[in-house]
């Protein structure tokens, strides 16, 4: 089955604003209708305190070759957080650690070929101390980096990161200087 279609047929939960499930769709055409539906996002770290961010894949329908967190997708129907942040983690870069689940909130990030994340996403935080082995059709390369530099490369050159990652990677830094 072609990227395309797994997408094609994979459907999004839909929330209201609570994080209740009122439905599902599927996920291009909440992406195209800019419904609220769940999200996570896996931010993975090292003992250094470094941040594993993945470049996109050059050949994803939106932001390809962006910098972003180390992953992020869509929570099955009946599956939890954590649980979905560990399969997607192995998906996308060859791997699975424990998650624990942080922060949640709203965002709305609109792109350039119409297409809208509107997402009440989950922030999940693990810890890894290897190298990926990433998936080439998700994944074009990954890097290790201080969550300071990625803080000021952000300020520096905002058109080489996702707009998601923008907003989502200011909230976790927010939730970590805590």
């Amino acid at each position: 089955m072609t990227q395309y279609n797994r997408m094609e047929e994979e459907k999004v939960i839909l929330v209201n604003e609570q994080d209740e499930q009122i439905g599902l769709m599927p996920k291009m055409e909440a992406h195209q209708k800019a419904k609220l539906h769940r999200a996570f996002s896996v931010f993975i770290l090292n003992k250094k305190n470094e941040l594993m961010l993945q470049q996109r894949a050059l050949r994803k329908y939106h932001s390809p070759g962006l910098w972003t967190n180390t992953c992020c997708s869509h929570q099955r129907e009946g599956e939890t957080n954590i649980a979905a942040g560990r399969r997607r983690l192995q998906e996308e870069m060859g791997f699975t650690t424990d998650l624990k689940e942080t922060i949640s909130f709203i965002y709305k990030a609109p792109f350039d070929n119409g297409l809208t994340e509107h997402e009440f996403d989950h922030i999940l935080v693990g810890t890894f101390e290897d190298q990926p082995t990433i998936n080439p059709d998700e994944v074009a390369a990954w890097k290790w980096m201080s969550i300071e530099d990625v803080r000021n490369d952000i300020e520096q050159r905002p058109d080489h990161y996702t707009a998601w990652f923008k907003i989502i990677f200011d909230k976790f830094y927010s939730h970590i200087a805590l």
